[in-house]
């Protein structure tokens, strides 16, 4: 499998990566968060890494922690609020903030995607976007003058999106607060295509009622529901994260589903400014 590559830009940047973490610029905020598919060394000394840092955050386990400020004038909380900030990709702006898991609002790796929808997407062309998080893939379609359908299932997330929206000077993205599959089942029933589905399945997890998620057992489904509302001239984005999910399983499943298709598998990965090599798993396209 080989790698495809996502790029920094001016408000973003992988300075490093190594011993299970990664530094980063966010505009002119610099982190340190963890990161698994960082188990090599780092080329900078860690020390180096806390002189440059503005913040960082420390794991407990792996689904809790907290984060540090690394400098006086950085403060974690300020009027009960978590620090945020922002920053812009080709006229797009994210609003970011620290938070209490290790997120802060954006998936750089995801910059490649970006320009992938950038050059397929057309004016009117009708775009759903699963697990949507934030909304940077929306923006970048809807910029383009896509019709863009936004799901997510969580309300906080999605009142997230709308901000970035609204600070980007856009409008008329839908928005969807569902469960992403659930809908795509609706949106079959009631016989709705699309031009384009975008895809960021979490690889474990829980739904609203409790329903456990593995992603190696729901993708076979993921991929069947998205080849029912897609028009013959469309493409569909996958990323998946799970070890357990191969990519022969991958092949299979999209092969069945889209015979006549173009279909890419790789790594997304993307190069620090030091030259270390971080990936963040399987990236699927078919158009």
């Amino acid at each position: 499998m080989k790698h495809i590559y996502s790029n920094h830009w001016p408000d973003y940047e992988l300075i490093d990566a190594g011993n299970n973490k990664k530094l980063e610029r966010w505009g002119t905020i610099i982190t340190i968060r963890p990161d698994r598919n960082a188990y090599f060394k780092p080329v900078m000394h860690y020390q180096n890494w806390i002189k440059k840092a503005h913040y960082e955050f420390v794991e407990f386990t792996h689904n809790s922690g907290e984060w540090n400020s690394l400098k006086n004038n950085f403060p974690v909380y300020k009027n009960d609020q978590m620090a945020s900030w922002k920053i812009s990709y080709k006229n797009c702006t994210f609003n970011l903030k620290l938070t209490k898991f290790k997120h802060i609002g954006l998936f750089p790796e995801q910059q490649n995607n970006w320009d992938f929808i950038a050059q397929h997407v057309k004016k009117n062309t009708k775009i759903l976007n699963l697990f949507a998080y934030t909304g940077a893939a929306s923006m970048i379609a809807n910029q383009k003058g896509a019709n863009v359908y936004h799901c997510d299932s969580i309300k906080q997330v999605l009142s997230w999106a709308k901000n970035n929206m609204e600070s980007s000077k856009q409008d008329n993205i839908h928005w969807v607060l569902d469960d992403a599959l659930k809908f795509a089942m609706k949106e079959a029933k009631r016989g709705k295509l699309y031009d384009g589905i975008i895809m960021d399945p979490p690889t474990f997890g829980f739904g609203a009622n409790k329903e456990r998620w593995k992603i190696e057992l729901k993708f076979p489904e993921l991929v069947k529901v998205a080849s029912k509302i897609l028009n013959k001239n469309s493409f569909l984005i996958i990323n998946t994260y799970s070890p357990k999910l191969k990519e022969e399983l991958i092949k299979r499943v999209i092969t069945d589903h889209f015979p006549n298709k173009t279909i890419e598998i790789n790594k997304l990965a993307i190069k620090s400014t030091t030259g270390k090599l971080l990936e963040y798993g399987e990236l699927t396209r078919v158009y």
